[in-house]
């Protein structure tokens, strides 16, 4: 639920405006003032609550809602409750997480976690390090040698910003997260415990055991990034380490050392890129999934959960398994499979 304590509204929006700034088209203009002051989820609902409906399985949830408003397709939108305003909307979630980020904006992007502006007098920061005006710097926080910090960025309690490292404007660096060998954008969001630019994965066979490979290659990290929690980013061995620009990365994600990312591209959590993997544009992986070393994933593939690839997926295809395999033949296999079960089950039984 939203706890006011926590996310208070900016303020009163009405199903009017909601339409207006959405590009919904509401079913009664009669309900154009009624109050939205807040978000839940449809199957709670509440008094002065939006909430979409979305997906045929949901679609049962419209008849019995309890809310303000509801955003929906319109195929479904003569089904809601009388007194509920009802938007529709070709995409109701895409709009209703347009809504949330005008209702919290606090909760769309971090912010400083101990109130405080400037430099708190209990953060280190190097005498050779430049940070512009309006950069948030909190109790804590160690900022190395000839590091740059834009206007706008908050670096959180205990974050460290190693030597020459670049963060740009209106980013957040989470508390506890270390930075080094990096150049980070505008925009970026890299929340707490995540660690960008330490050593690559790297060694060779010696004569007493591996012997580590200098890593000496940075992290780029473009613009609009956001990096989840304890997540892991190598620097690159030669080559550099690349996050293209709008590309949001899950908690607790592995990406080795000269795995280079495409544009707006979704990983989920638990899932391990292996070096020098190329990732294309607007690719989705689910959570869990591992990449061997050298792979290509070409621009709009998508990955299934808990798939390991061992190949490389050709561009818009959709791959899973074990190993993966196109979708289309992981399933063929796997009825096979079940269908061969079943016969072996009934003629143990007949036996």
């Amino acid at each position: 639920m939203t706890d006011p304590v926590f996310f208070a509204p900016s303020r009163r929006y009405t199903a009017g405006e909601v339409a207006n700034l959405t590009g919904a088209s509401l079913l009664d203009a009669a309900q154009a003032e009624i109050a939205i002051e807040g978000l839940a989820p449809a199957n709670e609902g509440g008094d002065g609550a939006l909430v979409f409906v979305d997906g045929k399985r949901n679609f049962a949830l419209m008849q019995s809602l309890r809310a303000a408003a509801v955003l929906c397709p319109a195929d479904v939108a003569s089904k809601a409750p009388p007194g509920v305003a009802v938007l529709m909307h070709p995409r109701p979630q895409q709009a209703f997480a347009m809504v949330g980020r005008l209702l919290f904006p606090h909760a769309a992007t971090p912010g400083p976690m101990t109130g405080e502006t400037g430099i708190s007098a209990h953060a280190f920061v190097d005498p050779s390090a430049h940070i512009e005006d309006g950069a948030i710097v909190e109790a804590g926080a160690v900022i190395g040698p000839g590091v740059s910090i834009g206007s706008g960025t908050v670096i959180a309690p205990h974050a460290v910003v190693g030597r020459s490292c670049q963060i740009g404007r209106d980013g957040f660096i989470g508390p506890g997260a270390s930075i080094q060998y990096a150049l980070v954008g505008n925009r970026v969001i890299i929340h707490g415990g995540a660690r960008i630019g330490q050593d690559g994965f790297g060694f060779v066979g010696g004569a007493k055991g591996p012997e580590r490979v200098p890593q000496i290659g940075r992290v780029i990290i473009q613009d609009d990034v956001e990096i989840g929690s304890n997540s892991t980013v190598d620097r690159g061995a030669m080559s550099d380490t690349i996050i293209g620009q709008g590309t949001k990365i899950d908690n607790l994600v592995q990406i080795a050392h000269n795995v280079r990312i495409g544009r707006n591209c979704i990983i989920a959590g638990l899932s391990g890129i292996s070096g020098s993997v190329v990732v294309g544009d607007n690719v989705t992986m689910g959570g869990g999934v591992g990449l061997a070393d050298h792979l290509t994933i070409g621009p709009g593939a998508k990955l299934a959960a808990r798939s390991g690839f061992m190949n490389n997926v050709p561009a818009g295809e959709i791959w899973g398994g074990y190993p993966a395999q196109p979708m289309a033949e992981a399933m063929r296999e796997i009825a096979m499979l079940r269908k061969m079960a079943r016969t072996r089950k009934q003629g143990d039984g007949n036996g």
